[in-house]
């Protein structure tokens, strides 16, 4: 590949919203995304909502920026030919422990300045940066599966699209002990994020979420940058009377056969009011089929249907893609539910965390100190790796029989499937 890097400037600034310095190059820079992702060129009243909105979350915007002679008729030098953009919030890493991340997002290439490096260079640029900083991870969701490998990220919790069949055959075994109610969307602006910050500390996997969350859960803010009418949703109350769970919907109209509920957002801090939720929606009136396309993969759901095949789901993917930034103090931030010990070379490509660490479990907190030469590792795996068992979702006995870790000392893995168990399924509800 030849080394290009003469003819970009890479540039950071923070998101702005519309009347603030700095605004004209935002909007550029979002503008460059929506081309990267092939949507429609947004309205200026559309990438003027999105900036309020990534200002509200304090978002980073970076773009590589031609420095030479533009081609003539082309997209101007100030429209970024790369972008890259990056937020932080908590990651429940187990057992309600929070863990500040750097959250990588909107990363494109335009097509003809691919091969050039720039994505390296932003990347591992933010990656160093978020380490000096003191970060300990970082985290993505991946449009493709084979990119990000190559810069220490790995896949750390699933999700699944379901269809559940709700006619006749739709019954739970569960007695309800709450109640469900039919609220103002507006609502959800405010009941919303409260809701949601119980569901994070409650599950491993869980990432805070962006402003954007509250408004399209509401129905204030669609994907198009509007707001959408259909929106339509319920609470769950509990036996106290506090609004511990919701799901907002929209029905998809009497054209689509099934007639069908689409889950526009569900959220509940608790198992009852995860039942009860689907129970309600199980009872709509002329709905036939339910969707979802963000439910986890170890569903209760499938357990409390006295049919389980009334759910349809043949569509199970990854969701987040976690990066340790520094071994030690990603480990250290732990809860270990069983006591245990183990050394792991870890092995890094951009060289950020890489090393032998003794792992010592104890009492629940592990002690983490470097190890090179003193003892034969137990494990030797790419930090790719220990990314993907850092939040339990992936066992690494599993990742020893494909390849990706090798195992120097017989049970090695089981014992670290058993230190990096966490409290309950892994899952991750916020995308971005």
């Amino acid at each position: 590949m030849a080394d290009l890097s003469g003819n970009y400037e890479i540039r950071r600034f923070a998101a702005v919203s519309k009347g603030n310095d700095g605004f004209a190059e935002a909007e550029s820079w979002v503008k460059a995304v929506a081309f990267g992702f092939h949507e429609s060129t947004r309205t200026p009243e559309h990438v003027a909502t999105s900036l309020a909105t990534y200002e509200a979350d304090r978002r980073v915007l970076t773009g590589a920026y031609q420095t030479g002679e533009v081609a003539p008729g082309s997209l101007p030098a100030d429209v970024p030919v790369a972008t890259f953009g990056t937020l932080r919030k908590s990651l429940n890493i187990g057992f309600g422990r929070m863990l500040d991340t750097q959250m990588v997002t909107a990363v494109t290439v335009r097509t003809s300045h691919r091969r050039r490096g720039l994505l390296r260079r932003m990347m591992s640029e933010d990656l160093r940066l978020a380490r000096e900083d003191g970060l300990a991870v970082a985290a993505l969701t991946a449009s493709e599966g084979t990119i990000y490998g190559r810069f220490g990220y790995g896949v750390a919790s699933f999700e699944r699209t379901v269809q559940v069949d709700t006619t006749t055959r739709f019954s739970l075994d569960h007695q309800p002990v709450g109640r469900v109610e039919i609220a103002d969307p507006k609502v959800l602006l405010e009941v919303a994020p409260t809701v949601f910050e119980r569901v994070h500390r409650l599950t491993p996997g869980s990432l805070g979420r962006q402003e954007w969350y509250r408004q399209m859960a509401s129905g204030s803010l669609g994907r198009d940058g509007k707001e959408d009418p259909a929106v339509k949703v319920a609470l769950h109350y509990s036996p106290d009377g506090d609004v511990d769970g919701y799901v907002s919907y929209k029905f998809l109209g009497w054209d689509t056969k099934p007639y069908t509920v689409e889950v526009v957002d569900f959220v509940a801090a608790g198992n009852a009011a995860y039942l009860e939720l689907w129970q309600f929606l199980g009872a709509m009136d002329l709905v036939e089929r339910v969707t979802w396309e963000e439910a986890p993969v170890d569903d209760p759901l499938t357990w409390a249907l006295a049919d389980p095949r009334c759910i349809d789901s043949s569509d199970v993917r990854d969701m987040l893609w976690l990066r340790i930034l520094d071994v030690r103090k990603a480990l250290e931030a732990r809860h270990y539910q069983v006591d245990g010990r183990l050394v792991l070379e870890v092995l890094d490509p951009l060289g950020l965390t890489a090393g032998t660490f003794t792992l010592d479990a104890s009492g629940g907190e592990g002690a983490v100190v470097p190890s090179a030469g003193a003892e034969p590792a137990d494990l030797t795996l790419d930090v790719s790796a220990l990314s993907s068992i850092f939040l339990g979702a992936v066992s690494p006995v599993t990742l020893v029989a494909a390849g990706r870790i090798r195992e120097n000392r017989a049970g090695a893995a089981l014992t670290a499937r058993q230190l990096f168990a966490v409290e309950r399924a892994t899952h991750c509800l916020t995308h971005f």
